[in-house]
């Protein structure tokens, strides 16, 4: 099993993280932040992984600190988990409807941190969340895991229904690049190395 776990205690947050690559899709997730948790379930569900987050944050103040620090860590604990990447797919590509939205996330395992989000998130909150979070959670998703991450929405009216459909993209398109493939043989980089 490719799994990691990581504890990361700052003076805004205290959490705990566990994933599993290859997983059944279940999830523990208590982050104190509702609406995230909903978007992580549904991440670890479509992608197939096995996901436990228990976190305690600076939530009086807002969601900030909370959201940005479980991106980190789950960047952190799947760079982790993932090892020397050898067999891996590398890439992968997931589109994702959700009633009116459609969006797009396609990731590169290379090693190259980046990160571009294209498309537009019409409200600022959806019900407590702060809608420009999701934004910060990826980014610091992409920058830990160390992946080039692009996410597209191609378009949508409702805002819940945006994030959900990035989300479940987001756990396709992981699950298609993490993938062990029998018939890559290393690293798949014609440099030898991620």
């Amino acid at each position: 099993m490719r799994e990691s776990s990581i504890k990361r205690t700052t003076n805004e947050t205290d959490i705990q993280l566990a994933i599993g690559i290859d997983g059944e899709g279940k999830a523990s997730i208590d982050s104190g932040v509702p609406f995230l948790d909903h978007m992580l379930d549904l991440f670890t569900k479509h992608g197939q992984f096995n996901l436990d987050v228990k976190a305690n944050g600076d939530l009086e103040i807002d969601g900030h600190h909370t959201t940005e620090d479980i991106g980190i860590c789950l960047g952190t604990a799947l760079k982790d988990a993932l090892g020397d990447k050898k067999g891996i797919k590398r890439y992968g590509n997931a589109f994702v409807p959700m009633d009116d939205a459609l969006a797009q996330v396609v990731i590169d395992l290379s090693n190259r941190p980046h990160f571009e989000f294209k498309g537009d998130i019409p409200a600022s909150q959806v019900g407590t969340f702060d809608t420009e979070l999701v934004y910060e959670f990826l980014w610091k998703f992409a920058l830990e895991a160390r992946m080039n991450l692009h996410v597209i929405v191609h378009y949508g009216r409702n805002t819940h229904h945006i994030i959900e459909a990035v989300f479940k993209a987001l756990g396709r398109a992981l699950d298609e690049a993490t993938t062990v493939d029998p018939r890559i043989k290393g690293v798949p980089s014609t440099k030898g190395m991620l």
